[in-house]
């Protein structure tokens, strides 16, 4: 390693790479600076590289640490090495941009000195963009839904991918759930991926009615989310050994299916990872010698449609698909009485807004629970944003308030 005026400089896998603000704390709470983050990343190269190796990247950065603001970066920066790649992707939206390929170990490093603190990878290749070798399986906790209800729920998952002829590999999503992902033959497309997924989802919620929903608006589900869309076109996922925006610096950590049913989220982070690593060596290594077909899936998901269940909504930002449902949540068609009671820029924000809204409306407040309140992530140009709805379902009509301008309402389109 050499020291420059600006940084210093790691010489990696024969690159030279270097780090500005080397001791700049990423996460405060446990003391981490970049450059921790950045040998983390190099202590669990070969790992962290399988899981973006020859894919596009969207950046995501995190330029003033974990606690800072963000910013989503499709298009590689202009100045960078001609030794970092890159590959030029089509969107739904109808626009192009050229995407970092990761094919090195030492371009992990160069994201991360970007303010990469996680990997963000399309599930495709650069050599074939139109046809995904992965299909991501996203088990997303509802409020108040506790981690041991995912840990069952990737167990009903595994089932069904099993009898389906396929297999599934596990990690933590290094935030609330559990990914599983499962490597496929690279013959079909987006569509018929995202199709497969949403037959699998809903299998596994016919399993399991009571853990598992593969409903989309987060009015009609309860426990454990397959999110089914995270298939869809332009979606990323962080990716195995990914270190997550939190306080303790967790892991999107691979696992065994034997540790699923006892693992904890805060036993996976930067500072535990790389023993566990230099310990038990890239648990995902044997993924790309087990690609599976699709067509079992495709099969249940035709099956489904003769049923009448056809398509299922899409992310609001996509054009509408043929075949796809009415966009109307059921709050809009008057099954749900949801309130609309802040926007905000930082989720901090927003939940102080739902504060300032319980206490304008005491007479409903005492009837809202955990469950009622829906608090969603939305997409803005650059980053996200935090929208708060309230489901007024449990407040008896006469004491329910109308709906009101939200406090705050922030626009991400204003500018």
């Amino acid at each position: 390693m050499a020291k420059e005026a600006e940084g210093e400089v790691l010489t990696i896998s024969g690159r030279e790479v270097r780090i500005s603000n080397p001791g700049k704390l990423y996460f405060p709470a446990a003391g981490i600076t970049k450059l921790d983050l950045v040998r983390y990343y190099v202590d669990v190269g070969e790992g962290a590289l399988r899981g973006i190796f020859n894919r596009p990247v969207v950046l995501k950065r995190y330029v003033h640490g974990a606690e800072g603001e963000f910013f989503f970066q499709k298009r590689a920066p202009e100045k960078r090495p001609d030794w970092v790649t890159t590959v030029r992707l089509q969107f739904p939206s109808g626009r192009s941009a050229d995407e970092i390929v990761a094919t090195e170990i030492a371009h992990i490093a160069w994201m991360a000195n970007l303010g990469c603190i996680d990997l963000n990878p399309h599930p495709v290749r650069a050599d074939d963009l139109d046809h995904p070798d992965e299909l991501r399986v996203d088990l997303d906790p509802g409020p108040g839904v506790g981690f041991a209800a995912v840990r069952e729920a990737a167990g009903v998952v595994r089932e069904v991918i099993g009898d389906f002829g396929l297999v599934g590999w596990p990690k933590t999503s290094g935030s609330r759930g559990i990914h599983v992902n499962v490597r496929l033959e690279r013959r079909w497309g987006f569509d018929e991926v995202r199709r497969a997924a949403l037959a699998l989802a809903r299998e596994a919620e016919r399993r399991a009615p009571d853990l598992v929903t593969s409903k989309w608006w987060k009015e009609e589900r309860h426990g454990v989310f397959v999110d089914y869309n995270q298939n869809a076109k332009d979606r990323t996922v962080a990716s195995a050994y990914s270190v997550r925006p939190t306080s303790d610096a967790r892991v999107s950590a691979p696992l065994t299916w034997e540790e699923v049913p006892d693992c904890e989220l805060s036993d996976f982070t930067l500072k535990t990872m790389p023993e566990r690593y230099a310990k038990l060596g890239d648990l995902t290594a044997g993924m790309d010698q087990a690609a599976g077909s699709l067509e079992p899936l495709l099969e249940l998901s035709k099956r489904h449609k003769g049923e009448g269940l056809g398509d299922a909504p899409w992310p609001p930002h996509y054009r509408k698909q043929e075949g796809e449902p009415p966009r109307v949540q059921p709050s809009k068609r008057k099954t749900m009485p949801l309130v609309t009671v802040a926007k905000a820029a930082k989720k901090e924000e927003a939940l102080s807004g739902l504060e300032r809204w319980k206490e304008r409306h005491p007479e409903a407040a005492p009837y809202i629970n955990e469950g009622d309140v829906l608090v969603d992530a939305m997409r803005g140009r650059y980053t996200t944003w935090t929208r708060i709805r309230v489901n007024l379902r449990n407040v008896p009509k006469e004491k329910r308030p109308p709906e009101e301008p939200p406090d705050p309402d922030y626009d991400p389109w204003r500018t």
